[in-house]
């Protein structure tokens, strides 16, 4: 048994994962929990105005902004663990700390935009350049992407494996201020994917997000008829292949507006590629070049091998948050 493994059994009580309904957010945050290895609850947690603007700064009256079912949810017992991702969730694992009588050990993932210090831990990306004695900074986002989570995936979708080669797995975000993502990109985009599947053969497997607008899908469709693979936006066109995707990938292209998209294609291993036109916004821009710089991101057009080592950050993360916590319950 690792010792990653070892470690879990030394952690005791629960783990709340708070979150919106965002799916990037929820990932990250119960990506993290699990590899705790605490028993896991789910708290979908949305206050109504105006906390849900001025979170998580104005906590006054932040449980009556919940609705019944969901007060009924945040109440004690309080857990060991709070986990939240998202500004929603960082108004609740805030108040965890005096609730609790600072019990529960607070975590929460992203810049929560005023001082880290209502929290045990602070989880954010280097390229927030948030700093703190309590703040931990991975390159990209927590997910849970590893070799089991492939296996998995190609065992799903075992059909993937008749595609021609090489096979092209296409993430599609959505529009993000600052980056254009319209129909002039998504028809560049579609240019240079047929301009390489043309020369290369092998197939393109197409996969929109929530965040894709139903317009721009149509157009991939249209593009992109007649070669093998598949475009995916929801499920109508049938169950979730993205885990098969990744799993099956020789090459991942990915849209340069999600940095959750982004860390989990470099988790995988296969070389990734993205499509920037025009400028990036400060924030996304660092990313990237950071990703570029350590030879996980390349143009669209380039020729790329496979990094040595796939960026896989949530393991070592919690094993740094697992000695926190037991630190903590020690005392």
């Amino acid at each position: 048994m690792p010792p990653a493994a070892t470690r879990m059994t030394k952690l005791h009580g629960d783990c709340w994962v708070i979150t919106d309904d965002a799916a990037g957010n929820q990932r990250q945050a119960l990506a993290l929990a699990e590899m705790l290895g605490l028993p896991i609850h789910h708290l979908q947690l949305e206050p109504r105005s105006p906390w849900s603007w001025l979170a998580p700064r104005l906590t006054a009256g932040a449980q009556l902004a919940l609705s019944g079912a969901q007060r009924q949810q945040f109440a004690p017992p309080w857990p060991a663990v709070a986990i939240g991702c998202g500004r929603s969730s960082a108004l609740y694992t805030r108040l965890l700390r005096p609730l609790s009588g600072r019990t529960c050990y607070t975590v929460q993932i992203l810049d929560p935009r005023i001082d880290p210090a209502h929290w045990d831990t602070v989880i954010a990306p280097r390229h927030d350049q948030l700093q703190g004695a309590n703040v931990l900074t991975p390159l990209g986002s927590l997910n849970p992407v590893d070799d089991a989570w492939l296996q998995d995936g190609r065992e799903a979708d075992p059909a993937f494996a008749e595609l021609p080669r090489p096979r092209v797995g296409v993430l599609l975000g959505g529009p993000r201020k600052g980056i254009t993502f319209d129909q002039a990109y998504i028809d560049a985009l579609t240019g240079q994917l047929l301009a390489r599947q043309r020369r290369e053969g092998g197939s393109l497997l197409v996969l929109a997000s929530r965040r894709t607008p139903p317009v721009l899908v149509e157009r991939v469709r249209e593009q992109l008829a007649g070669v093998p693979g598949l475009v995916w936006s929801g499920h109508d066109d049938g169950s979730n292949p993205y885990p098969g995707v990744l799993g099956w990938a020789d090459r991942l292209v990915v849209t340069p507006d999600s940095v959750n998209m982004l860390s989990e294609a470099c988790a995988v291993g296969c070389p990734v590629h993205t499509f920037v036109m025009g400028t990036l916004p400060d924030k996304i821009e660092r990313f990237h070049r950071e990703l570029r710089g350590a030879g996980r991101l390349h143009a669209l057009d380039a020729l790329a091998e496979a990094p040595r080592q796939p960026l896989r950050e949530t393991a070592a993360i919690a094993a740094m948050l697992r000695e926190r916590i037991e630190a903590r319950q020690k005392r």
